[in-house]
């Protein structure tokens, strides 16, 4: 047990700081991207890739989750043969839908080049992309084997192969094409995605064929649990076809919509890249140091409702909250008051710095949504996430279609601001109904918004006026941050006191 426990621990670590190092080099590398294609060719990218998300929906299916549930089952009762059998018949299948949805994407690419990319690039980037779904369907099955065996390390690596693969083919495609117009820098990005995946495939397949001929399992040659694989991966299955399919819709009819305001294909394309390819990753991304134990709390809070132990889940998700909401109004406050300097300093664009701050307030409710998913896995409430998402994909898509025309870009942030309102809106109903939790305002929101007023205070009083602006904002930054905490600290001191 002790030993089962430490591996879990190793495991999780490696995926944990695997997964920031590697978010953190794809934000670098995205805004490098950005800043040398232009955010027109951003947003024809961000179209292309919503189309490439959806087709790896189809091309997965939910077999990534069929391998996770049966080959840790049968490892389990030491039925590793049967695991074996399962295993080959998911990737299997996965490279049959694999070539199903590289298929469907091709017969429809004149429609979506017409209809959704607005004729910005032919059906030559999606060329590419059905050429790479059989591999990413049948990577996505291999990984979660490694996962199932605790063997993430190999996960991690092959993550890391990739991502420097992608890092040289796009510098070496880009180079050679981004002369050549929005079509061409598309199908470099593409086209180095693909081949970093096929790479990707290639190295852990053989970590695969490695690691079941040193467990002498490589003689098991036939297929196996059809039924089984099935049973598990079709609701999976329907029901991420309707959320990524929602999703997808969303973001293909946001471009098109701005242009029935009066502003130009062009524009819009700009507008859009601006905000979902270049603002909103960073906005993001501070998300991940709160991912890494977000995710831990679906087996703690299981356990509490199996015990039917409320206090603790109260009494958790109190302090879970308290932090969270710190942490989120850090971040908000931080885009809000330096947002023309980070727009400046990340992209040398003043316009990208407005949005930072039209967006900034939305953290809070971004940050806190997420947990709140976590806790409701947690407490055995996934069918109410996922309805969750899929009422707010379908509001969300309604407001872009009929806002839009009327309202613009100013529109589509209106529509943001429904969309994560709405989601954390529902989302903490259902926390408060299933967990029978109760509100702290003073201790999760007062509390954290008097330090950020305090913090800011000190900024303009002490503020740092170097020459460079790169170096005077990480300046401000850190001091705002100190300052934040420091005042943090006391603030909760003198409610203990009390």
């Amino acid at each position: 047990m002790r030993k089962k426990s430490k591996l879990f621990l190793i495991n999780g670590t490696i995926l944990t700081v695997t997964s920031l190092l590697m978010k953190f080099a794809s934000l670098v590398f995205n805004i490098y991207i950005s800043n040398q294609i232009g955010s027109e060719a951003v947003g024809v990218f961000s179209l292309v890739m919503a189309v490439y998300l959806f087709f790896i929906t189809v091309s997965t299916s939910g077999l990534n989750i069929a391998v996770t549930v049966i080959v840790s089952e049968k490892f389990a009762v030491n039925k590793d043969k049967i695991a074996i059998k399962a295993i080959r018949t998911c990737i299997f299948f996965s490279l049959l839908l694999g070539i199903l949805a590289g298929s469907l994407i091709l017969v429809s690419s004149n429609f979506i080049t017409d209809k959704f990319l607005h004729n910005m690039v032919s059906s030559k980037p999606l060329f590419y992309i059905a050429i790479g779904l059989p591999f990413i369907a049948m990577s996505s099955c291999i990984s979660s084997y490694f996962t199932s065996i605790r063997k993430a390390y190999k996960n991690a690596i092959t993550q890391v192969f990739e991502f420097i693969i992608k890092i040289i083919a796009t510098v070496i495609l880009l180079k050679i094409n981004i002369s050549n117009g929005v079509e061409y820098i598309c199908i470099s990005l593409i086209l180095a995605d693909v081949i970093s995946e096929v790479c990707s495939f290639s190295l852990i397949f053989i970590l695969y064929i490695i690691d079941i001929k040193f467990k002498k399992l490589d003689s098991v040659r036939s297929f196996g649990q059809r039924i089984n694989i099935v049973k598990i991966a079709f609701p999976v299955a329907i029901t991420s076809y309707v959320r990524s399919g929602l999703s997808t819709l969303k973001q293909l009819i946001i471009p098109t919509q701005l242009e029935k305001s009066g502003l130009s294909c062009n524009n819009a394309l700009s507008k859009y890249g601006i905000i979902n390819g270049m603002v909103m990753p960073v906005i993001t991304f501070p998300t991940v140091l709160i991912n890494s134990y977000s995710m831990l709390l679906i087996p703690e809070f299981s356990t509490y409702v199996a015990q039917k132990n409320y206090t603790a889940i109260n009494y958790i998700s109190n302090k879970i909250f308290k932090f969270t909401c710190a942490f989120s109004v850090c971040i908000c406050s931080i885009f809000l008051f330096f947002s023309n300097e980070l727009g400046l300093v990340i992209y040398n664009n003043l316009e990208t710095g407005y949005f930072f701050k039209m967006l900034a307030p939305l953290i809070f409710f971004m940050y806190m949504d997420n947990i709140i998913d976590c806790i409701l896995k947690g407490l055995n409430k996934q069918f109410g996430v996922m309805c969750c998402n899929i009422l707010d994909l379908s509001v969300t898509t309604c407001f872009i279609y009929f806002l839009l025309p009327f309202w613009g870009i100013d529109g589509y942030i209106v529509s943001i601001f429904i969309s994560e309102l709405l989601n954390f809106s529902v989302s903490l109903f259902q926390m408060i109904k299933y967990s029978k939790l109760k509100l702290n305002f003073v201790d999760w929101l007062l509390g954290p918004l008097f330090c950020s007023f305090v913090s800011y205070f000190v900024i303009c009083i002490f503020n740092f006026s170097f020459v460079n602006l790169t170096f005077n904002l990480i300046a401000n930054i850190c001091l705002f941050v100190v300052v934040y905490l420091f005042t943090f600290c006391i603030f909760n001191k003198l409610l203990i006191r009390k």
